[in-house]
């Protein structure tokens, strides 16, 4: 994937009518359950990992307040600040945004609601303040937490939630360090596609300068033109399959068949669909020397078993406490994603578009 770092003008975000710009606007208004009488400081990303105040709003006497801003042509995430504490909310477009806080926890008593990408949001802090309320700041190394916060991740790396959830912190603590060579990979796995889906986006050339540096001060180089090169190698997968055995992938691989590793969630509304061709294919080319090694991460142990029970080729399960690691070490940026194994063992091709399986296995047969 090729990402041209180029300085960028950050848009004013505005909550404040800018010069020439369209007259529609988004709305946030809500409740603050204590907050009466205080003042609730408006803040937008500057594009470069800060943040600038752009309005203050006085709560009212019962609780409510308001906020509006004019639309900025693409997703962007915005907080309120009481006190110390913030709590952060999506806009997409136009829509108004529901939010329901308690001035004694700020940052962790609020809910969102309004749209679909507040109630993804909504979901992930979900998860973050469970795992707060069980250990405290130490959630920030919970493998189980990061686990699913990395699948959330994964469903649509491009949108503004992945974003959020990659710059989140508990406490002072990052929840994905770029320190970390795992937590990393996932940093470019958002940073590609925001590349490849908003080029235009004020934080695309953020992210690409971001990930770079930090793969650089972990002892890597990466082309200002390439950010996440190719791996060779074959990483291995070893889970459990449905009959509770090891499946190792690498030993698959070393039996000179071609090998369809394919990426999925069973509980994804297209699973059914795009499994049907998966069959399409096997049936067509198992018996000359072609397996299927399937990786599900559905948080649904039992939804997993029953969808897989059936299924004729290797089906394995990437269980909350088996972590991301796999998923980030074939830096998957999407699901379900597909991958070719050929006969001596190596990862030759990602086939995106699942009707062109069939042509891409023949190549290999």
């Amino acid at each position: 994937m090729k990402i041209k770092i180029q300085t960028l003008c950050v848009a004013v975000l505005g909550l404040m009518a800018l010069s020439g710009c369209s007259s529609k606007h988004w709305k946030a208004e809500g409740n603050v359950a204590g907050g009466e009488g205080k003042d609730l400081v408006v803040e937008a990303p500057n594009g470069r990992g800060g943040w600038y105040a752009v309005d203050t709003v006085t709560i009212g006497k019962k609780g409510d307040f308001k906020v509006t801003g004019e639309a900025v042509g693409h997703p962007e995430v915005f907080r309120l600040n009481l006190g110390s504490e913030s709590l952060y909310f999506p806009i997409d477009s136009l829509e108004t945004i529901s939010i329901q806080a308690d001035a004694s926890h700020f940052a962790t008593g609020y809910t969102l609601s309004g749209s679909e990408t507040a109630e993804a949001m909504q979901k992930v802090n979900d998860l973050i303040a469970k795992a707060v309320a069980a250990n405290g700041e130490q959630a920030a190394f919970d493998p189980d937490l990061k686990r699913q916060l990395a699948e959330a991740i994964l469903r649509d790396p491009s949108g503004i939630v992945a974003y959020y959830v990659i710059f989140r912190k508990i406490g002072q603590t990052p929840l994905f360090d770029p320190q970390s060579r795992a937590d990393l990979r996932l940093i470019g796995a958002v940073a590609t596609a925001f590349d490849a889906n908003r080029p235009n986006d004020p934080r695309t050339a953020f992210l690409a300068s971001h990930f770079i540096t930090h793969h650089r001060k972990a002892g890597g180089f990466v082309p200002t033109d390439t950010l996440v090169a190719q791996e060779v190698q074959l990483p291995e997968i070893a889970l459990l399959d449905k009959a509770g055995k090891i499946r190792s992938l690498n030993e698959e691989a070393s039996k000179g068949k071609v090998i369809v590793l394919n990426f999925t969630a069973y509980g994804a509304q297209e699973s059914p669909a795009f499994n049907r061709e998966l069959a399409k294919v096997y049936n067509a080319n198992h018996a000359a020397g072609m397996e299927i090694y399937q990786v599900s991460v559905d948080e649904d142990e039992f939804l997993w078993k029953q969808a897989a029970k059936n299924l004729p080729w290797i089906a394995v399960y990437n269980s909350p406490k088996d972590g991301a690691e796999v998923l980030l070490r074939y830096n998957i940026s999407q699901i379900p994603t597909t991958f070719i194994i050929n006969r001596r063992g190596e990862l030759v091709e990602r086939v995106d578009d699942v009707s062109h399986l069939a042509a891409a296995v023949g190549r290999y047969m």
